[in-house]
């Protein structure tokens, strides 16, 4: 048997102090380690996050025209945070500057309640109810 593939996520951001504010009193996550003023790492989730400092406007990669763009922004592939009360970690996040896309929605797997951070990126915050997905898993 194969151990499981270690997952790592990183946000790009171009305010690094700002950043770990945010995701340290919306979320709860801590500093871990800090690299050269550039990356600051944040445990306290089931993976690591790495705060990426870069600035607004530069180029997102080598191999793409894409600049880097800090307003609200769409993208297929965003964070989920499973919490147990989502009432309360819903205000924490709110206060700590997230900006809430809607009400928070009730399904038979559970609770959900979709954001955005002070940089523009989308996250979930989902609460599960009795069996989570498996009350909808085949």
């Amino acid at each position: 048997m194969t151990s499981p593939l270690p997952l790592l996520a990183n946000i790009d951001v171009d305010d690094l102090d700002r950043a770990e504010a945010f995701y340290v009193d919306a979320l709860g996550l801590r500093v871990g380690r800090r690299f050269g003023g550039e990356v600051v790492e944040l445990l306290g989730a089931s993976s690591p996050l790495y705060l990426l400092r870069k600035d607004a406007d530069s180029m997102a990669g080598d191999a793409t025209s894409q600049r880097r763009d800090y307003r609200r922004h769409w993208t297929p592939v965003h964070l989920d945070f499973v919490v147990a009360d989502l009432d309360a970690a819903l205000q924490r996040a709110l206060d700590a500057g997230a900006m809430l896309e809607g009400s928070p929605r009730t399904a038979n797997w559970g609770r959900v309640a979709t954001l955005a951070d002070p940089f523009g990126h989308g996250f979930c915050l989902l609460q599960f109810l009795g069996r989570g997905y498996d009350e909808i898993a085949d």
